[in-house]
């Protein structure tokens, strides 16, 4: 199953509402839990949540390098769920180049929000 950009979300990667963004496309496996696609690791360990229809944000996110990774070369990365801790999410992720080697690896940990609490910090204007 593919998931488009949605068309209401302004984020960089993954938004369909950024004019200037990647737009980037996702792929779901067999077993619904893992995203393949050709984009960044942290976009891909986060867009693993769309597959669970929630809203998160990132609460921690390493990221090893093994190898250079080249710029101008097709890579591979792919994610997927580890566990799911209340609103906890841990995910990982893998770079790869088209040969199948891991050029980085990281692990992630999303906090599950609601809608009210992402939209908080938008607010302008003082406080009276």
């Amino acid at each position: 199953m593919l998931l488009e950009p949605n068309p209401s979300n302004g984020c960089f990667g993954c938004g369909g509402a950024n004019a200037r963004g990647m737009h980037l496309v996702f792929e779901q496996d067999e077993k619904g839990k893992r995203i393949r696609g050709i984009f960044r690791l942290d976009e891909a360990m986060g867009n693993v949540n769309r597959f669970r229809n929630v809203r998160t944000v990132t609460a921690e996110l390493v990221v090893e390098y093994l190898k250079p990774v080249p710029v101008d070369e097709e890579l591979v990365v792919e994610a997927h769920e580890v566990e799911k801790q209340g609103r906890n999410l841990h995910h990982y992720g893998e770079v790869r180049d088209r040969a199948g080697q891991v050029l980085a690896r990281g692990h992630g940990r999303f906090v599950e929000v609601g809608l009210s609490k992402l939209n908080t910090g938008r607010k302008t204007g003082a406080k009276k």
